[in-house]
């Protein structure tokens, strides 16, 4: 009977519908202005001759409404005539935003952003529903920034044109600041460890706080620093970590914020055993196991799990496979905190290079780039090879940026074309005029200085100086690929007059020319031997203060010929020219002044600096370097040639060349026989206005040295060290650095210098 009953009633429907359908004879649309009746048309989805019915006539007004585009729609149909009585809403002439602080919560850019994605910009057509979203959306933007006190009002003004403008009225108040700031749930670590991963919190002692704006509430700051709580304990095996409840409280009377975050920490997982499916052929679980670090049982750490997935990608990409998919899947074990490791192998096709291409060097020759790389066009790909050959480019230094991209072929899966992009630095300068240094002085400059001369990597460097401390012309070339073979080859002369009374040094003045001839041979792909043979005349003239020392029996010989034979190891496998961040440089260097000319010393170098990777993007450098120098065949060194230290380029913090034994007449250094120098720092890249730029970085360091008068009695007495800060900007120009020391360890009669500014300088 019930079943009877539905089916009469459907069926009634269905006959009412259709005994009241009619059919559609014209249609009239009126109050059109700047929307066709076309338009129109399509949202109605009625046309002549259809039939039409109370239904199809409210599913019609329901289809014109959602468009947004009318404020009035009026619907009729009568004796075979659909009318339409439209008013379309006003489009929007001007939107403007007053009474913010800019950059507090809006800015141009945001109030640009909001307005598209409310489309509430100039030219469309304006929605209520539309504003009202905007406005909930700048209300919540406010709250999220601690300003809970904020008033928005919109005015609005239509004119004869059916045009809108609109003028949002924004009255911030004051922004409520952080009173409390308390977790619970943690029981890993201590509270204050995990809440100093917060940048906001309760407020700092209020010198320092009115700096540092710690008790200044930012949605955003308290979502990096939940992040960073996450990742601290999923680091750890602690994967089911997660917040409970987040409370902020604020209180509109006093204006400010209560926050209490409330943690679950969950078991922490160890590792259980390690599956493998897919394409591993290639390997032994055994070899495969050894680069995952973590054994059974230990606490599952995630960076290390990635490390080791990365190191598995390596090895096949390092065998021809470049789109190498390695995908793990950790499964916890049923009622047990272990987590075993499911790694999946999708090696895909071994790639061949196809070409290699050169991109960006608009000034330098393809072959300078090409000749650094380890591997050629038709050779399997190998990211190994790849990652070196992008070193070996950056160590050019000819180059502020260098990376790479595969590109596949449309039709060979397996061929792909290797592209290098480089970024051109400035590699040289034509300059004309006048400098100055706090080290020589005054100058009037000429020269040209260029280390890839025309593009061809070869290096050239004519300069002309003239200050009141040195006078130097010199001319020098070095090819540093002379033949097939690597051989590099350099060639000179130079005249230079040196008034070291003005370098803070010996009161003498030396006038020396001469020229100069190497020759280079690689020993392995990282090292280099280069001898040089150098020959010049010198003229020797002192001054009054030295008369009563040993230096005036140097100052009254008529010594003038002076041949040294030079030879030089270097070892060099930084990452980057400009601003390494990983690997070495050694240098060991021996002149020895040759019997044939006036003059029988030698001189012994060496110098090693290191650079090491630690977090965030910080890096850790060593340096260190020892001189020691002495005369021979009964003959001294000539005082000239001794070792200073003290300045920008040594011991950071004392005065330029014035550390060391003084002569007691003009209380200047006398120079050593023996010198060295240490630095240890960490440098960090540098975020300048809200942009993260590797060019700009910033250090600290400690540096420590002595000089020596003799090499064979030391006295570690005579140790300086200082502590300070750094900033070190690649510009147009070259690399600029700017430093501030303070000396640790130093005597009463040192002379320092706190500040130092340096053009060509490094971290």
């Amino acid at each position: 009977m019930k079943a009877f009953s539905r089916s009469l009633v459907i069926f009634l429907f269905t006959f009412s519908n259709f005994i009241f359908a009619e059919n559609v004879e014209k249609i009239e649309i009126s109050g059109l202005d700047k929307i066709s009746r076309g338009t129109v048309l399509n949202y109605l989805a009625i046309e002549v001759n259809d039939d039409i019915d109370e239904g199809i006539l409210k599913s019609s007004y329901e289809s014109l409404n959602k468009t947004g585009l009318f404020s009035k729609i009026d619907l009729t149909f009568s004796n075979g005539l659909l009318k339409a009585i439209i008013i379309e809403n006003p489009t929007i002439k001007y939107v403007d935003f007053k009474n913010y602080k800019e950059d507090e919560v809006l800015n141009n850019e945001t109030i640009e952003n909001l307005k598209l994605n409310h489309k509430i910009n100039e030219g469309n057509f304006f929605n209520k529903v539309n504003l009202e979203n905007l406005l909930s959306n700048l209300k919540a933007l406010y709250e999220s920034n601690a300003y809970f006190q904020t008033k928005l009002r919109v005015s609005s003004e239509v004119d004869d044109k059916n045009r809108i403008g609109l003028v949002f009225d924004i009255h911030e108040g004051e922004k409520s600041l952080i009173r409390s700031f308390k977790i619970s749930g943690v029981t890993v670590f201590e509270k204050s460890e995990i809440i100093e991963l917060f940048d906001i919190g309760e407020p700092d002692f209020f010198l320092i706080n009115y700096f540092t704006e710690k008790d200044s509430f930012s949605k955003k700051s308290l979502d990096a620093g939940i992040e960073s709580v996450i990742t601290k304990y999923n680091q750890i095996g602690y994967l089911d970590f997660k917040v409970n409840k987040i409370d902020i409280k604020n209180t509109q009377k006093d204006n400010y914020i209560d926050i209490n975050i409330d943690f679950f920490e969950g078991p922490q997982y160890k590792v259980g055993k390690v599956f493998y499916t897919g394409d591993k052929s290639r390997y032994s679980i055994d070899y495969l196991n050894s680069l995952i670090k973590l054994k059974i049982g230990d606490v599952f750490k995630r960076n290390e799990i990635v490390k080791s997935v990365n190191q598995i990608t390596k090895i096949f990409q390092n065998d021809g496979y470049a789109f190498v998919s390695v995908n793990l899947n950790a499964k916890k074990r049923k009622d047990e905190n272990v987590l075993d490791l499911h790694i999946d192998i999708d090696t895909n096709s071994k790639v061949y290079l196809n070409r290699i291409e050169i991109s960006g060097n608009h000034r330098t020759q393809d072959d300078v780039v090409r000749r650094q790389l380890k591997l050629n066009e038709s050779q399997i790909y190998s990211k190994i090879d790849i990652d070196e050959s992008i070193k070996k480019i950056k160590r050019l230094g000819y180059f502020s940026n260098v990376d790479y991209s595969l590109v596949r072929l449309k039709d060979f899966e397996d061929k792909v074309n290797l592209v290098i992009n480089v970024i051109e630095a400035k590699t040289g300068e034509f300059s004309i005029g006048l400098s100055h240094s706090n080290d020589t002085g005054a100058a009037l400059n000429l020269g040209i200085s260029q280390k890839n001369i025309l593009g061809t990597g070869n290096t050239l460097n004519a300069s002309f100086s003239n200050s009141s401390a040195v006078e130097d012309l010199s001319v020098y070339f070095l090819d540093p690929h002379f033949n097939k073979d690597g051989h590099s080859i350099s060639y000179g002369f130079f005249d230079k007059k040196v008034n070291a009374s003005d370098l803070d040094a010996s009161t003498y003045v030396l006038n020396e020319s001469g020229l100069n001839f190497g020759y280079g041979v690689p020993v392995s792909e990282f090292s280099r031997i280069f001898g040089e043979f150098r020959l010049s005349s010198v003229d020797l003239t002192c001054g009054s203060s030295l008369k009563n020392f040993d230096e005036v029996a140097q100052c009254a010989n008529n010594d003038n010929l002076d041949a040294t034979i030079s030879l030089k190891y270097t070892k060099n496998n930084l990452n980057d020219f400009f601003y390494p961040t990983e690997g070495s440089e050694t240098l060991l260097k021996t002149i020895l002044g040759l019997p044939i000319a006036d003059f029988n010393y030698y001189q012994l170098s060496s110098s090693y600096r290191s650079y090491e990777p630690i977090f965030d993007g910080k890096t850790f450098k060593f340096s260190s370097r020892l001189k020691v120098a002495s005369g021979y065949g009964g003959k001294d060194l000539p005082f000239y040639k001794r070792f200073y230290e003290g300045g920008s380029s040594s011991i950071r913090g004392f005065d330029f060349n014035s550390l060391g034994e003084r002569y007691s007449t003009s209380d200047l250094p006398k120079g050593g026989e023996l010198s060295f120098v240490s630095s240890v720092g960490l440098s960090t890249p540098l975020n300048f206005m809200s942009i993260n730029n590797p060019n700009i970085k910033a250090s600290t360091f400690v540096d420590a040295g002595m000089v020596s008068s003799k090499a064979s009695s030391p006295d570690f007495g005579d140790i300086r060290s200082s502590a300070g800060v750094g900033f070190d900007w690649i510009t147009p120009i070259g690399p600029i650095g700017v430093h501030y020391a303070v000396p640790i360890v130093k005597k009463t009669n040192d002379k320092t210098k706190n500040f130092s500014f340096e053009l060509g300088s490094s971290f």
